[in-house]
């Protein structure tokens, strides 16, 4: 087993060394077909069923740019404030790997669709700080490698390999920004703000489910280390395919903590990709990389360059939607959530979960409770993201349960319980479970005279006016229905039959 990195104190590490990052954030698009090809795009399915000759790479078949892909990468290049390229040109990226079996990418290189721009991110302190776009570049997606045997789940020690290419050919946008100054010690949170905003943006286009637990949505993640009054970058490694806020945040801190302690000891660091373990919270190195990889790109020869009329790119620009800030400035005066409870919302992500449950027809306060609070706990335990576990739309028919009286808060807990474990919607677990809550006076009063006639002392005192003695009797009514009765009207039960 490899001996654990050393790692500096974080507060050291920021006092001898400046962090500069920079992000390359894959959105997925959520077209009908595939970048190139007719094939269905579509998530999950059988390995290999959503392919065509294009897709395989194989002899004779052509790619056909997407329409509605390039629509949307405009789209995406106006919201992020960046310039369209009048001409852009698809290229070659041409490497030898099994997850694109005509061994190209089809990507572009130095003629993206859009170019320089800039996103306003909001910090979790509500501070607002500007992250530089240098480009926005369209391309396909790779298959995906399972493999099979070993310890770690990666190819080192693997038995062999399984490639499923239902995901090649999938339309993506690599947003790349310029290296980020002087985000200091709050670097690890500005990568989760960073993400999460592009999250939101083009989910308030329309154009990405930007599920990152269903890599819809990736983050690599480039992180070096100057020492302070230098003016020259340090050397910095890129960690791949972080699939969570959460996760971006640990792989920028343990960077910066472990290229410290390297660098402190008068040692170098290898310019590499790294992959990110959420088990242990550490990096590992992948394979050495510099900036002039030979991909030998060429212009792709069978596919005319992209030229967007300005009628389009001003058709387009005027369909955009509020921005992230200015979406958030709206929703919080009107939900009519306090300045702390509206951060706590920001602070735990979950702004986008809240809206798409309050379109379901959950009300705000209600959506707020269950996102930040039961939702939030199972995830926090679980350490995963909190939008993995259930689909908005699946808490707002919980919600509705509850507030019909059919299910107490204390079910609903155990409804979601078993919505997340894949038993089905929540009404169909209540049916599974036998969770719902009893509403028939006949065996409520039942329950109350047994425990009013095991607890005569009790019923002496609520008959003395001391009321709160019912408390009593309640929670043992509750406890003989299995917590499945409303308490409120328990109580109101239990105060009329005492006085009978």
């Amino acid at each position: 087993m490899a001996a654990r990195p050393e790692l500096m104190d974080y507060d050291k590490a920021l006092e001898m060394f400046e962090p500069v990052v920079g992000f390359e954030v894959h959105v997925e698009l959520s077209t009908a077909t595939k970048m190139f090809s007719d094939a269905p795009n579509e998530f999950g399915g059988e390995p290999n069923t959503n392919i065509t000759p294009v897709d395989l790479g194989l002899p004779g078949s052509l790619p056909v740019v997407n329409g509605q892909a390039v629509k949307y990468a405009i789209s995406l290049g106006l919201a992020l404030g960046c310039s369209i390229a009048p001409t852009s040109r698809f290229a070659r990226k041409n490497y030898f790997y099994p997850d694109l079996a005509k061994n190209y990418q089809i990507s572009q290189s130095d003629e993206p669709i859009a170019f320089e721009g800039s996103v306003e991110v909001e910090m979790p302190d509500g501070t607002l700080f500007t992250v530089p776009v240098e480009r926005a570049h369209m391309e396909e997606d790779a298959g995906k490698l399972t493999h099979v045997g070993g310890s770690t789940g990666r190819i080192q020690g693997a038995e062999y390999s399984l490639v499923d290419y239902n995901r090649a050919g999938v339309p993506l946008v690599e947003i790349v920004t310029h290296p980020i100054i002087g985000a200091e010690a709050l670097a690890p949170e500005l990568g989760a703000a960073y993400v999460e905003t592009i999250r939101d943006i083009v989910r308030g286009l329309g154009i990405s489910e930007a599920r990152m637990e269903r890599g819809n949505l990736r983050c690599d993640a480039n992180i070096s280390l100057r020492p302070r009054g230098q003016e020259k970058l340090g050397t910095r490694t890129e960690t791949k395919n972080v699939n969570s806020f959460r996760a971006v945040e640990r792989a920028i801190r343990y960077e910066i903590q472990r290229q410290a302690a390297i660098l402190a000891k008068g040692g170098t660091i290898t310019q590499e990709t790294r992959h990110w373990h959420e088990d242990t919270g550490r990096t590992s190195a992948g394979r050495p990389k510099s900036d002039a990889d030979d991909y030998r790109y060429f212009p792709e020869p069978d596919l005319l360059p992209v030229e967007p009329s300005l009628e389009l790119i001003q058709e387009l620009r005027a369909a955009l939607p509020e921005s992230p800030a200015v979406m958030r400035r709206r929703l919080k005066a009107q939900w009519g959530f306090t300045d702390l409870e509206f951060q706590d919302v920001k602070n735990a992500g979950l702004l986008t979960e809240i809206v798409e449950t309050v379109a379901a027809g959950s009300t705000p306060a209600s959506a707020r409770k269950w996102w930040t609070g039961e939702i939030a706990r199972l995830a926090n335990a679980a350490e995963v993201d909190a939008s993995s576990l259930v689909e908005p739309s699946q808490l707002a028919e919980l919600i509705a349960l509850i507030d019909s009286g059919e299910l107490t808060d204390r079910l609903a807990r155990q409804v979601l319980e078993g919505v997340i474990a894949g038993e089905g919607t929540p009404a169909e677990v209540v049916e599974k479970r036998g969770l719902k809550v009893v509403s028939d006076d006949g065996a409520l009063i039942a329950a109350i005279d047994e425990a009013l006639a095991s607890q005569p002392d009790v019923l002496e005192k609520i008959r003395d006016g001391k009321v709160q003695a019912a408390g009593a009797v309640i929670g043992a009514v509750m406890k003989a229905m299995k917590g499945q009765a409303d308490a409120a009207r328990v109580r109101e039960l239990v105060l009329e039959r005492a006085q009978a």
